[in-house]
């Protein structure tokens, strides 16, 4: 999915294998765009599974934040997260340990692959379960 802010901005879904790189749309966020066209938003569904090139920097976080944090993991799973709020952003990423990250808060310029997509739901129980899941963060 791409985040809310990218709803203007010409995109795509996400295929396996596709090299993407994070990327400002000049919209108020960051997402994720595919090298070879940046002004095309690759959108990720919730489950996808990322390999990034290197260890993720994001924006400090909180109030007296003012250095740049690391973490200390180069695959992640796509998230969306706080979905019941309408004009936030949604899009995040959860790493091995279990700590998300907004999308947002990622620098720009780092590279990601798309390893595996989320497998479809086969059942109405499948999807609700999805659903429910979507909706937790």
């Amino acid at each position: 999915m791409c985040d809310y802010s990218l709803h203007n901005v010409k995109s795509r879904p996400a295929k396996v294998g596709d090299k993407l790189t994070t990327h400002h749309f000049n919209t108020g966020t960051i997402g994720f765009a595919a090298p070879e066209d940046a002004g095309i938003a690759v959108c990720v569904l919730p489950g996808t599974e990322l390999a990034f090139a290197r260890e993720i920097s994001c924006r400090p976080r909180g109030l007296f934040g003012w250095k740049v944090s690391s973490v200390n993991h180069t695959t992640a799973i796509f998230r969306q997260i706080n979905k019941d709020e309408p004009r936030t952003h949604h899009d995040a990423l959860e790493f091995p340990d279990g700590q998300i990250v907004r999308l947002t808060d990622v620098f720009e310029g780092q590279e990601a692959t798309v390893l595996q997509l989320p497998a479809q739901p086969a059942t109405t129980a499948e999807a609700e379960a999805q659903r429910r899941v979507a909706h937790v963060g």
